[in-house]
């Protein structure tokens, strides 16, 4: 068997900043528009980029890649000031550091195919002790590209492995969507907002309540029967 290769997800994967996360969103889109944040587009499964463009079009305004691109150096710069903030009022998710372990521990590699830009991927799981074993620059990002498919692919391209070698794990139908376009197979986890049901019936290869069973979880890794937890 091709060694394996894990994309995590992680906003309701692997942590969940209980609302943080959007204060910070407002934060440094008030610094690069000059206006407050009345309201947020959609995030759930969505990109960076998307998302900003997307909350700047719900405030009357176009915003073009430059100001993106200063959206996330102020986004990241303020995750760096309130990493504390972010760790005493957000946590990780049950299971999820004795998940990384666990697979780190059978010779798992592991990445981080996100919505989030790099900067703030990192701030997010080292602030919960979740990154000592991803692989950074293997892994795409919200700054790398719009769709998530295409994360997947560049992920892949970065790190030599095949769509057959990967496994994605993420929460929302959009990874199970960005999986099934690029032939990766899909174990979600029913940690967000989406059901067990739900992710079933946009064709995860596999469901899990949550990431409590190490056991189970390596064993999907490993696969590659494609299953049903």
């Amino acid at each position: 068997m091709a060694d394996r290769l894990v994309l995590w997800d992680i906003d309701h994967t692997l942590i969940d900043t209980r609302g943080v996360g959007r204060e910070l969103s407002a934060a440094a889109f008030e610094e690069t528009l000059g206006q407050p944040m009345r309201e947020q587009a959609k995030i759930d499964g969505i990109t960076e980029p998307v998302i900003f463009r997307e909350t700047a079009r719900l405030h009357g305004l176009d915003a073009d890649r430059g100001d993106f691109e200063r959206f996330a150096d102020a986004l990241a710069a303020q995750h760096l000031r309130r990493a504390a903030d972010l760790r005493e009022r957000g946590h990780a998710l049950p299971g999820a550091a004795a998940a990384l372990s666990a697979l780190a521990a059978a010779g798992i590699r592991q990445t981080v195919v996100s919505g989030n830009v790099r900067p703030v991927a990192e701030v997010k799981l080292g602030v919960f002790g979740l990154d000592s074993h991803i692989e950074w620059d293997v892994g795409a990002y919200g700054e790398d590209a719009d769709e998530r498919p295409d994360l997947v692919r560049l992920s892949l391209t970065r790190s030599g492995a095949t769509a057959d070698d990967a496994v994605l794990i993420g929460d929302t139908p959009a990874d199970v969507d960005a999986g099934r376009s690029t032939g990766v197979r899909v174990i979600a986890v029913a940690t967000g907002r989406s059901s067990v049901d739900d992710l079933r019936a946009v064709g995860a290869d596999a469901v899990l309540d949550d990431l409590t069973n190490d056991a189970t979880l390596v064993g999907l890794v490993r696969g590659p029967s494609h299953q049903q937890a």
